[in-house]
């Protein structure tokens, strides 16, 4: 390790060119904190959000990037040995203080997770943001049980990828959504048991299926088609507003009467890192090595792709979680 390292920075909201490899100091863990040598981070939407200036937090210039995968180089506090092989996500990561999207990040040692595993980086890389979403959301959200049915609106999005798998390994029929016709193969393949293409209007079609509606649904589209969701949940179900995929947040004039149906709750869910209990972690990751469950990675990218990798996730063009890879050959 040099005293340098390759990062992307940003100086100040705008469009995905803001995003600028530079040369910055290797940072210097103190005591209670973890310096990671980061092989791989996933790419999220709210970095979509903060790059563009519309996040409710966070501070400019800015090294973006709210998780990150790699192995412990110093924990000054002896929290980790060096060489562990760790993941870290949230607590302000990328909007209070410098985040993934870099060579080294240093966070507070509470927002680092152990695991083993011989998959390759950019497979573990998708996984930590994703599935404490998804298992957040399943739980802490709907508070899912075995047995129980669970809508999923957007389904290609990689939360919703890991949705259909967390939900299906616990015992639950899944129905997912998806407004590309093409798509259905690939979501009925990862164990969705029924595709719904989505035209912006899916509640009939789930109630022809689950005819007095499905016990829960986690809704990560946006609130364009939530009180559709809503109506496709039975009375006593939960919808778990998770996502916006379609950039839509806010409702203007909400009116609770009409949005919400007798009976059915709507709760909201964006966890830390605390909220992934490391056995579940570990447990994906030991699933994916034997093939029983799929980690839907859509596209790689190189640090240097960055602000292509942004483009694409603002066109929605990637089909899955985007990865960067952190190559440190040159």
């Amino acid at each position: 390790m040099g005293d340098e390292m390759r990062a992307i920075v940003v100086d100040e909201p705008g469009p995905p060119e803001v995003l600028r490899l530079r040369r910055r100091a290797v940072p210097v863990p103190a005591a209670g904190e973890v310096l990671i040598q980061v092989e791989a981070f996933g790419l999220n939407r709210s970095e979509v959000h903060f790059r563009s200036g519309v996040a409710t937090s966070g501070s400019f210039p800015r090294i973006p990037g709210i998780e990150a995968a790699g192995i412990v180089v110093l924990a000054p506090g002896g929290e980790f040995a060096v060489g562990t092989q760790v993941v870290t996500m949230m607590g302000g990561m990328g909007r209070e203080f410098d985040g993934g999207y870099a060579e080294y990040v240093c966070v507070p040692a509470g927002q680092v997770i152990a695991f083993v595993s011989d998959l390759p980086w950019e497979q573990i890389g998708a996984v930590p943001e994703m599935v404490q979403t998804a298992y957040g959301s399943l739980h802490t959200g709907v508070r899912a049980r075995p047995g129980q049915s669970l809508l999923v609106r957007g389904g290609t999005s990689s939360v919703g990828m890991a949705l259909i798998v967390l939900a299906k390994t616990e015992g639950m029929t899944v129905y997912a959504t998806t407004r590309r016709a093409g798509a259905r193969e690939l979501l009925l393949d990862i164990g969705a048991d029924e595709v719904f293409v989505d035209d912006g209007e899916v509640a009939p079609a789930v109630r022809h299926v689950a005819v007095d509606g499905v016990d829960g649904a986690v809704e990560l589209v946006g609130v364009n088609v939530l009180k559709d969701t809503l109506r496709a949940v039975k009375s006593g179900g939960t919808v778990c507003f998770t996502g916006m995929v379609s950039g839509r947040w806010t409702i203007p004039d909400f009116y609770p009467m009409d949005w919400l149906p007798n009976g059915v709750r709507l709760t909201s869910y964006s966890g830390e890192s605390s909220d992934l209990p490391p056995s579940i972690l570990q447990d994906f990751l030991a699933a994916a090595e034997t093939g029983a469950v799929r980690i839907p990675v859509g596209k790689v990218y190189r640090l240097e792709d960055i602000v292509q990798a942004h483009r694409d996730m603002e066109a929605g063009v990637i089909g899955g979680k985007a990865v960067v890879r952190v190559d440190r050959s040159d």
